[in-house]
């Protein structure tokens, strides 16, 4: 069975594109669906979108379609300006990079649930050390990732006018941010966990 859509109209210059959202029962689409999906469709960015339906802004990107009292063939405005050429090209390799932050940091979120594992003593003594080891070889290889993405951002100049391209990347560096101190937290859990293995080996050759 098809899946159930909103459709809209949005004009936007002497253009109107007919937008599709998907509205599953319980999951109304959001205003924020509709300006991402107008964003694809016409490279308008979506901080640079004004979408006016009844001659009213639309601005509150969380609310539903459907509290703005927008229907099925409703028919919306969108004043706007698309990014240069240029802009976009640097938002493209922020893109790539953003990816590259994910995947790094579904890496370390794997770690830590690992150690946590260990923590609670899902692995037999005699291998724990081992395995702890291995798991801090982990953390320092997606640290040295985050570095290297920090370096490739810092490499990055952008022109004031570069808006989208300014905000995405200072949004970045925090996210890498907020990643190293995890990184650090895991590599310090270790350390304390490696620590008291040791000092109860010792106790027990004692």
């Amino acid at each position: 069975m098809a899946e159930p859509t909103l459709t809209v109209t949005v004009a936007y210059a002497s253009v109107k594109h007919s937008v599709a959202l998907p509205a599953p029962a319980g999951a109304e689409p959001l205003l924020r669906d509709l300006a991402e999906e107008v964003a694809r469709m016409t490279g308008v960015p979506v901080s640079s979108q004004k979408l006016i339906f009844k001659g009213k802004s639309l601005k509150e990107m969380d609310q539903t379609l459907a509290s703005f009292g927008v229907k099925e063939g409703a028919k919306i405005m969108m004043i706007g300006k698309r990014n240069s050429p240029e802009e976009e090209a640097e938002l493209k390799k922020l893109k790539d990079i953003e990816k590259s932050v994910e995947q790094t940091a579904k890496k370390l979120d794997k770690v830590d649930g690992e150690l946590t594992g260990l923590k609670n003593g899902f692995l037999a003594k005699d291998l724990q050390a081992e395995a702890l080891n291995k798991l801090d070889q982990r953390v320092k290889g997606a640290a040295e990732q985050f570095m290297k993405i920090l370096e490739q951002m810092d490499a990055m100049s952008l022109p004031e006018n570069f808006s989208d391209s300014r905000m995405k990347k200072k949004g970045l560096i925090k996210t890498v941010q907020t990643c190293l101190a995890q990184c650090d937290r895991i590599e310090a859990g270790i350390s304390e966990h490696l620590a008291k293995i040791q000092s109860k080996n010792l106790a027990l050759a004692d």
